[in-house]
Formats: C-alpha cells, structure tokens, sequence
C-alpha cells in the first residue's frame, strides 16, 4: 500500500507480502527512492522487504521508520528475523541501500509530506501515522485494539485521525468473533466507524480483513458498516482491496 504525489517519493504503508507487487509498479533501474512507514514489526507486516525488486538495484534506497523495540534498535530487530536461518540473505546484502529510523511519538518531515507519529493500542509496540501532504491528509491505524471495550477511542488515535480526508483503519472483527478475540490486538468493524465519527473522518476504508472471511462475508460487513456510518453521520465508508486505487483532491 502506499501514498503519492506527481514528483515527489513515495510513501509505502508497512512491508507486507504486498511489496512484491508494488514493486513491480516502481523503477527497478537504481533509482528508486522511497519511504516505509511500519506500524509493528509482527510478520505479516514485514516480510516483504526480501521481495521487494527495486532494493535489489544498486543506487536504490529504501528508508524505513518503525516503533522503538524493547529489545533493540529497529535496525538490530530486522537485522535478528532476515538472517540465516529464517532467510538466507541479511538485509544488508540488498544492492539498495535501507536505512532504518527508530519512532514513537515523533513529528516528521519527509519530503514535503508532514508525518505525524503516535502511540496506537496492540500486543508490542506499535504505532499510527498520519500525513499531510499537498493539501491532502490521510491517517493509518493497521492494527488497533480498543484501549478500553468498544466504546472508547484513545487520544493518540483520535490525534492522528482528526478531520483527515482519508482513514485506513483496521476492521477485522465481527462483534461475536471480537468476544473470543478481545485481546489479540484487533477491533470490529463497527468500532472503526466508531474512531471515523469521533474523529470528523470524511471517508474510511476498512482494512485488515480477517483471512477467514470469505468475499461475501466482506461484502456484509460493508453493508453493515456503512449502515451504521449513516447513523453516525460518516459520509463515506470502503473496503479495501487489491489493487484499489483512490484518488484524492485536495480542498479547493
């Protein structure tokens, strides 16, 4: 997933297995140039990075930030999963040169894009970004467990999602799956209208999808959703997809 302006680097959102593909979409000759922003390090939202086919170009370069680790820097924590034996090549055998920069509660500047960096609720360190850039914002909260039941929303998340023209939230539950799964660092779908509501959201996309659902269990969800975006006065909710692409002007 990832976030661009005509003329200026990209912004990838995490470094999951949909790297391969994005790659594919970005120059492969040495000159690419670009930004991850990592919510966490868990594996689904890492493993990528092998496989992304521009940082394997020399002259390419890929900076990464993510949330300070309990255990090391960001830098020492990748350095302890892309190795032998989990993976035959480290990180630092890429042609690309990766720089990795350790954030939690940080305010950035990249580019011309402002990053805003807080604390967001799940098992381990983890974090949410917002970004405003070229008249546009958009916030992104992968992973988020409701910090207190489904009725409250803390105030790093509401921080980052405040009036943002876009939100990519986590929606992986349904309220009965949630019951059994309240402690494994997710929400429902009906909680990520909740934060869109709070936050003066004007659209949301629904995001992380349980693996276990099929299409037309998505497809429910969605219909639910924006039932209940309706009855919270949330103009406009989506699931993502593969190879979704939105288009966002900006404020006249």
């Amino acid at each position: 997933m990832s976030l661009t302006v005509d003329g200026e680097d990209p912004l990838i959102f995490d470094l999951g297995t949909g790297l391969r593909q994005l790659g594919f979409e970005m120059p492969t000759d040495g000159s690419f140039c670009g930004t991850a922003l990592v919510t966490h390090i868990h594996w689904d939202h890492v493993q990528g990075l092998p496989f992304f086919p521009p940082i394997h170009v020399p002259g390419a370069r890929l900076d990464i930030y993510g949330p300070k680790q309990e255990g090391g820097s960001l830098h020492d924590v990748f350095g302890e999963f892309m190795c032998p034996p989990y993976f035959p090549v480290h990180f630092s055998e890429l042609q690309g040169d990766v720089q990795f920069h350790d954030v939690m509660d940080d305010d950035l500047s990249i580019g011309n894009a402002k990053v805003k960096v807080r604390p967001v609720p799940h098992c381990g360190p983890t974090v949410g970004y917002r970004i405003d850039w070229d008249g546009v914002s958009v916030a992104y909260i992968s992973d988020h467990q409701a910090p207190a039941g489904l009725n409250t929303v803390s105030d790093h998340v509401l921080e980052l999602c405040d009036g943002v023209d876009v939100l990519i939230h986590d929606a992986q539950y349904t309220p009965a799956e949630y019951q059994q799964k309240s402690d494994w660092g997710h929400c429902t779908v009906d909680y990520a209208v909740l934060v869109a509501k709070e936050a003066a959201v004007k659209r949301l996309v629904l995001f992380h999808h349980d693996p276990g659902h099929s299409d037309d269990e998505l497809d429910e969800l969605l219909d639910g959703a924006r039932c209940t975006a309706t009855y919270f006065g949330v103009p406009e909710v989506l699931a993502a997809y593969e190879g979704l692409t939105l288009d966002i002007l900006p404020h006249p």
